[in-house]
């Protein structure tokens, strides 16, 4: 029988998730996002265990707004090529499986710069600070993990918003749970 744990990086992105299903809130950024994800797998078995990563998400692109799956996601604020020139893998892009083809940019950075936004839009569809962190973990202990994002904000000033904006999204993600965490 699967089990499902959500992760999301503030309390309010999961206020609709429904009673019995449990929750883990990491805090802000990928660093915070995979230590919470380990403590809480190391915490419990993990067999049958899915994790769903749901939060918001900036667009990067005009015209993107709803839910997403993304398929990929890519930790945008590490020199990769730099870890690359010296013989290592940065492991900097992650395969989530059934993703709806998004990808999905995640770092440590509040994006709300439009010079920003336009350089990653060239590598990903939408922006966060935590699903990286997330998918990281949980392969590392081998537990599927899907990530569920809503668009807040268009990743530009009005990001700024985001702590009128978050309950809007936190509706749509609990109504993405109760109809898919079954």
């Amino acid at each position: 029988m699967t089990q499902y744990l959500v992760v999301s990086a503030v309390a309010g992105e999961a206020r609709y998730v429904p009673e019995g299903i449990p929750v883990v809130v990491t805090g802000v950024g990928k660093t915070a996002a995979a230590v919470a994800v380990s403590r809480a797998l190391a915490e419990r078995d993990v067999s049958g265990l899915v994790v769903l990563n749901v939060g918001t998400t900036g667009a990067l692109r005009d015209g993107l707004a709803g839910l997403f799956v993304p398929s990929t996601v890519i930790n945008h604020d590490v020199n990769a090529e730099a870890v690359r020139a010296i013989g290592l893998d940065p492991q900097d892009e992650l395969p989530i499986d059934g993703g709806d083809g998004t990808v999905l940019a995640s770092g440590d950075v509040f994006v709300a710069d439009p010079v920003v936004r336009a350089r990653l839009a060239e590598r990903a569809d939408l922006v966060d600070m935590e699903a990286y962190g997330v998918v990281y973990a949980c392969r590392a202990y081998g537990v599927p993990v899907r990530v569920v994002k809503h668009v807040s904000d268009a990743a530009d000033e009005a990001a700024l918003d985001w702590p009128t904006l978050v309950d809007t999204s936190a509706k749509v993600l609990g109504e993405w749970v109760r109809e898919n965490a079954r």
